[in-house]
């Protein structure tokens, strides 16, 4: 139960949050982030608050490799999306340090036009080591965006490890952004990448860049068709873009929109978000039940002679893990 005072800070917190207060936006944010017991009841008081208002902006996650343009491209897109009345925000998951759990954290000067724009919100979250380089919070800090009115939820992934597969769960429409000359780089793609992928774009298509750029597409559409449908009603294409020259994005987006309405009129869509929303539930029963592990005063102390059995061989790992639970008590 929450004290009058955090009800209280809890309730001013969700009513500007509804208004559509920018800073009150990014203290919810951060209040969701934090891993401090009390910040925690708080932030599952304000979820419940505002989760009436959630669940009507268009969730869009977009991967590639570093250098394949793809905070260019959001820039350009996201100044598009708000010139057309649109309310955007970007959730832009920085690589941490494995070494000291620092992260870059610099898409804001990476997205110039947006970083400025009223209609537009930007926040990079360092992934923190989480599986698929993905911050742990991200789905509720989409849920507070739509809460607080922004349309369109762009989600930028590290583009490296399980990051794609993690987004893809979480958005209505997964693009993958691929560079020009596909030759040796095609057969270096995983396979699972262009299996969730709703659409590839191959950036940089422009200048001396469009032939080689049309080419990759041929390539892409080829390895795409050998793949099986995912959807019913979808197929996914594949079109060339500069995010630079802001060629091809208008036409990109009314395929997502297309997307969206073909598969809305089949019901994908709503099964997709429902399945989604359990999916959710046992990630973060996952991430909590690892916390009360790692806090309980009993484990704390087996833990260091149990990791030092099982890296000398001396303990089969099943054996440790067998440990750990009866001194949990399960």
């Amino acid at each position: 139960m929450l004290s009058e005072s955090d009800t209280a800070r809890v309730k001013d917190l969700a009513d500007g949050l509804l208004a559509g207060n920018r800073a009150k936006l990014a203290r919810a944010i951060t209040l969701v982030e934090s891993k401090k017991p009390a910040h925690r009841r708080q932030a599952e008081a304000l979820m419940q608050l505002v989760l009436p208002a959630t669940g009507k902006a268009h969730r869009i996650g977009i991967t590639g490799v570093p250098g394949v343009g793809k905070s260019t491209t959001i820039d350009t897109l996201g100044s598009n999306l708000t010139g057309a009345g649109h309310k955007v925000a970007v959730l832009a998951v920085d690589p941490s340090s494995a070494v000291t759990g620092g992260s870059i954290l610099g898409d804001k000067t990476r997205m110039a036009r947006l970083a400025v724009d009223r209609n537009a919100f930007i926040r990079p979250s360092p992934s923190s080591g989480t599986l698929g380089g993905v911050a742990a919070k991200t789905r509720e800090t989409m849920l507070l965006c739509e809460a607080a009115g922004f349309d369109v939820i762009l989600v930028e992934t590290v583009g490296i490890g399980q990051s794609e597969t993690t987004v893809a769960q979480m958005v209505d429409f997964f693009l993958v952004l691929m560079l020009p000359g596909a030759g040796d780089e095609l057969q270096g793609i995983k396979k699972g990448v262009l299996e969730i992928a709703d659409m590839i774009a191959v950036n940089k298509a422009d200048g001396e860049g469009a032939a080689r750029a049309k080419a990759a597409a041929s390539e892409y559409k080829a390895a795409l068709h050998i793949l099986a449908p995912r959807s019913s009603v979808w197929a996914p294409p594949v079109v060339t873009i500069s995010g630079l020259a802001n060629e091809g994005l208008a036409d990109m987006w009314a395929q997502i929109e297309r997307h969206r309405t073909l598969t809305t009129q089949s019901g994908e869509f709503a099964a997709t978000r429902a399945r989604q929303q359990v999916s959710w539930l046992w990630a973060m029963l996952e991430t909590r039940l690892m916390d009360a592990m790692k806090s309980n005063p009993k484990v704390a102390r087996l833990l260091p002679d149990l990791e030092r059995e099982v890296r000398d061989g001396e303990l089969a790992a099943s054996a440790a893990v067998g440990r750990i639970a009866e001194a949990m008590g399960i």
